[in-house]
């Protein structure tokens, strides 16, 4: 486990998120909490054990979505928060006592740098990139009093051994649905993507982001999964972030947020 001096050597040299625009005035907040497949450093030397091909996979971040909610963000000249770790470093769209916090196997594959960690080495892995991450993602949401937060991730068609999914793009939600039932209404008037309520996954879990940092602060907000493949290019991502950036906006109205 790093010392504090090690820690603090460590923070003035890394940063466990990339903000940019938080001079935009828009009311709107765009976050990516698994933008990114970098291990840092002093993660075991920088490497979880596992190769570029499974690093590349959905287990490690969220292909694609880093890119749709970057031009999200600039069309709605709103701010953005993006993870600058991986998820399998120590995930952030979970709660501190959540056993899946730090996976030690995702989709069939054991993760070596992880089958070990101990209570320091988790310490140090939160110290170093988890509460950083929340506490930039807080004070950008608590810029304005009536923010509404829009989560960036995206999902794998199959995982190993399973049907494939067929979804295009899941809406996800729990105690709070002003902003997702009026974005789910909008999306199937599309009529060529297939629209998941609350799929692939549940809508919300305890400890995850939207619910720190939108339900308990009583901010309107929403999750938002696209399937990686649809946003596997510069350019599809462009794409996405433009169809849904004004749905987002006649959504609010349409929800009166």
């Amino acid at each position: 486990m790093a010392n504090d001096t090690s820690k603090t050597d460590i923070a003035m040299t890394y940063c466990p998120f990339l903000a940019v625009g938080a001079e935009r005035p828009s009311r709107w907040l765009v976050t990516c909490d698994h933008a990114t497949n970098l291990v840092p450093e002093f993660v075991s030397g920088g490497s979880l054990g596992l190769g570029r091909d499974d690093m590349e996979r959905h287990i490690a971040y969220d292909p694609g979505a880093s890119g749709v909610a970057a031009e999200i963000a600039r069309l709605l000249d709103a701010p953005c928060i993006c993870s600058n770790f991986s998820r399998l470093v120590i995930d952030p769209n979970r709660s501190p006592d959540d056993p899946t916090l730090i996976m030690k196997i995702s989709d069939r594959t054991i993760i070596p740098g992880n089958r070990h960690v101990d209570a320091s080495e988790k310490e140090m892995r939160l110290d170093l990139c988890y509460w950083p991450y929340h506490r930039r993602l807080a004070e950008m949401a608590s810029r304005q009093d009536n923010t509404i937060i829009v989560s960036i991730h995206s999902f794998t068609k199959q995982y190993r051994g399973r049907r494939r999914r067929p979804w295009d793009i899941g809406i996800l939600y729990s105690a709070d649905n002003r902003l997702a039932l009026p974005l789910l209404e909008r999306l199937r008037l599309e009529g060529d993507i297939c629209v998941g309520e609350n799929e692939p996954y549940a809508g919300g879990f305890h400890g995850d982001a939207i619910e720190r940092h939108a339900i308990a602060c009583k901010r309107a907000g929403v999750l938002i999964e696209i399937r990686n493949d649809l946003i596997a290019s510069a350019g599809r991502q462009i794409d996405w972030g433009r169809r849904l950036a004004p749905m987002l906006v006649q959504s609010a109205e349409d929800s009166g947020i």
